[in-house]
């Protein structure tokens, strides 16, 4: 129990500042009391430290209360009810230090070595008494806690023995009567048959006792009418020593009689006194009782003697403590270098925050594993249903590595995001998608629900480790067909959705020609194929075709983890860019991808908005509008294409503007022009505008104006003029910039 555990004081309220004043005044005589409470066995420097702790931490910290009814004491058992209370904390800590350690019980702080006070390199014990106070210990130590306790108490606090049993009760002793038994048989006189040795007479002096005090048991009368007055330890109490009177009072002291000359009682027979006292006069070569021993400095903790430790052994202990902590280092050191192996969180930064909630997103045993039978009963199908696959998904120290170098990327780490996607660490637990070896990396892709983020770390070595993010919230079934796994010597590989069925490779600049199959492995991981993403020129445009369960979609490497859908008609209803016309389109428009590259796009939609008859004969120009949405609602990219009739020519930029809503659902409109020449040298200003359009104008530096979404006026080469248009409700809009 501790000091904050308080128990009412059975003497009256303790305010803290008395029980302070009560411990610094007899702090001597505490520690002294502690000291000899404690078991032996603890050794003498435990012993003297363990009795200054508890006697410190004895202080209350916060007054205590006291009964409502005080019991009756003696007028000599009367102590001050501070100096009560931290005696008695002092005895309960004493008794409970002195309990074995068991298995299956909580142990107590004062079962343990003190931590303060401490002492190094010295060992401290009091100074070394004679052969009485070394006979005095070997008793003492034969006790149990209780009974040293009462015999302190009746000895040393001078205590009657109702007093005794209160002191003990109130301090957590189950039997105080038999402690106080224990104490009696501490100083009992020897058997009568030793008493009467041979060769000895019968009036030789016994140990006798000095210094009686108030809890002296009373003298009684025995068979032979010998009276032996027994002092607090059952000794013989010297005549006179006793209390004012020497009064046989509630049976203390020897029986009352006429005093002898010196002060001494007269003999009551052959051992009158406990044989300690012939007639009144003391005999100085007698040994001192238990009780006066109890306050010699055998046994003082506050007159101590130092001696140092084991010297040799110290200096050993020393020597292995510097090598392991220098091992301890050196091996960490080795561990954390670059190069020379991976740390707990391989090249992730310091900590900088201890919150429970983010360790426990961290932590590789809480990510979130999706049984592979899910996805197929699921309403949904997205990230949220993909099975953990891959061989490493059970290498928990790779998990963490990546877990941590999400939380906390460091300097070596080589970062990358898509625009508009946070980095910060997940909010939770996030799931598992994939862990595995691909091309020479350990790679791990994740999903916390609104970004899917791949971690990357070479096998050999720890230079080059990757972290990529990409949002990817409200992905459909389309939008989570794949991710990119790995790129490599400008080749990609991807993880597949479980429900992709088949995967092939279509280039989109020549569209008559056959697909070619794109292997996968068992965790869904395709065989590598040539990306555009960092391609050079544009000589050709791998993409990636899936077959799922509803149809064909065309997917496309722009540099980011997900690959982009290419779609094909109206903003209202577009579809997938796999129909002959669709991929006639995008053979001319996919060049023009590379201004989009990198900018968190989800989608791609090619949209021919219009056809125009060309000036001179030269047949038939085609208007398109391309839109690139992004992942995070902003931020779309539109384009304005014109198409020669020539289908070997790729297609010409007309307008480009980033933000618009232009081409899209919410405004499924568009107009734009260029400056073009004819066959046969002469050069005009096209444009071109969606259906709603019913005129359109140019002017500056060329003047025209035309009833209808098309227009064609001649111009000189490199003129420059404005566009505008009227719709049918007169509105009049700008052309796309």
């Amino acid at each position: 129990m501790s000091t904050q555990d308080l128990v009412p004081s059975p003497v009256g309220p303790v305010d803290v500042e008395q029980a302070e004043a009560a411990l610094v005044e007899r702090y001597p005589r505490l520690v002294r009391i502690a000291y000899l409470v404690l078991p032996p066995s603890l050794g003498r420097n435990r012993r003297v430290l363990t009795a200054h702790a508890l006697v410190q931490r004895s202080l209350p910290r916060r007054r205590v209360p006291g009964p409502a009814v005080p019991q009756p004491r003696a007028a000599e058992d009367a102590v001050d009810p501070g100096y009560a209370y931290v005696r008695g904390e002092v005895l309960r800590q004493a008794l409970v230090a002195g309990l074995p350690l068991r298995r299956l019980a909580l142990p107590r702080r004062a079962q343990f070595p003190p931590l303060l006070p401490h002492v190094w390199g010295l060992r401290l014990f009091p100074r070394v008494g004679g052969a009485d106070e070394l006979a005095l210990d070997q008793r003492l130590s034969r006790l149990s806690g209780p009974g040293r306790a009462a015999y302190v108490l009746r000895g040393l606090e001078r205590q009657g023995d109702p007093e005794v049993l209160r002191v003990l009760a109130a301090a957590g002793v189950k039997d105080p009567e038999s402690a106080l038994a224990e104490a009696d048989a501490v100083d009992a006189p020897p058997a009568p048959e030793t008493r009467g040795a041979p060769g000895t007479p019968a009036d030789r002096p016994e140990r006798v006792g000095e210094q009686p005090g108030p809890g002296d048991r009373g003298a009684t009368t025995g068979p032979t009418g010998t009276g032996t007055a027994a002092g607090p330890s059952g000794l013989g109490a010297s005549a006179g020593a006793g209390r004012p009177g020497g009064t046989g009072s509630e049976g203390h002291g020897a029986e009352a009689g006429p005093e002898a000359p010196g002060g001494g009682r007269p003999e009551a027979g052959p051992a009158a006194g406990g044989g300690g006292l012939r007639a009144g006069v003391f005999d100085p070569g007698l040994r001192r009782s238990g009780v006066a021993l109890l306050e010699s400095d055998e046994f003082d903790p506050c007159a101590l003697q130092a001696r140092p430790t084991d010297l040799m052994r110290r200096r050993q202990h020393v020597r292995a403590v510097v090598v392991g902590v220098v091992a301890l280092l050196v091996c960490g050191a080795l561990l954390g270098l670059p190069g020379d192996g991976w740390g707990r969180n391989g090249a992730a930064a310091p900590s900088y925050a201890r919150n429970p909630a983010a360790e426990a997103a961290l932590d590789p045993a809480a990510l979130k594993r999706v049984p592979p039978a899910v996805w197929p009963v699921s309403t949904r199908q997205d990230f949220s249903v993909w099975p953990a696959r891959g061989g490493l998904t059970g290498d928990r120290a790779l998990l963490r590595r990546a877990l941590a170098v999400w939380a906390r990327p460091g300097t070596s780490v080589h970062s990358s995001a898509t625009p508009g996607t946070p980095v910060g660490p997940p909010m939770g637990p996030p799931q598992l998608l994939f862990a595995g070896v691909v091309d020479g990396a350990r790679v791990v892709l994740l999903h916390d629900g609104l970004r899917a983020v791949r971690y990357a770390e070479p096998v050999e070595g720890t230079a080059g480790t990757a972290l990529d993010f990409a949002r990817t919230d409200g992905a459909d079934t389309v939008g989570s067909a794949a991710l990119v796994v790995s790129r490599a010597a400008g080749n990609v590989r991807y993880l597949t959705a479980p429900w992709v069925k088949e995967t092939v490779v279509r280039d989109l600049l020549v569209p008559g020609k056959a697909p070619l199959p794109l292997p996968r492995d068992a965790a869904g991981v395709t065989e590598p194929m040539t990306s555009p993403a960092l391609a050079q020129g544009c000589t050709r445009w791998n993409t990636l075709e899936v077959v799922d369960g509803s149809g064909r979609r065309l997917l496309t490497d722009l540099g980011e983890l997900t690959p982009a859908r290419l779609l094909w008609g109206p903003p209202a209803a577009p579809a997938d860019a796999t129909g002959a016309e669709a991929r006639g389109a995008w053979a001319r428009t996919a060049c023009q991808l590379t201004a989009v590259r990198a900018h968190g796009v989800r989608s791609v939609n090619a949209w021919r908005f219009a056809r125009q008859a060309l000036p001179e004969g030269a047949g038939h120009g085609t208007w398109l509008c391309t839109r690139a949405e992004t992942w995070r609602g902003t931020g779309s990219r539109v384009l304005a294409q014109f198409l020669v009739p020539s289908p070997a020519v790729p297609a010409a930029l007309a307008a480009r503007s980033e933000g618009s809503p232009a081409c899209g659902v919410r405004e499924p409109r568009v107009l734009a022009g260029v400056l073009w020449q004819a066959p046969g040298g002469g050069w005009y200003v096209l444009a071109a505008g969606s259906a709603g359009f019913t005129a359109l104008e140019v002017s500056g530096g060329v003047k025209g104006r035309s009833d209808g979404p098309v227009l064609a006026v001649r111009a000189a080469a490199g003129a420059r003029a404005d566009l505008g248009g009227t719709l049918a409700d007169g509105t009049r809009v700008g052309a796309l910039r």
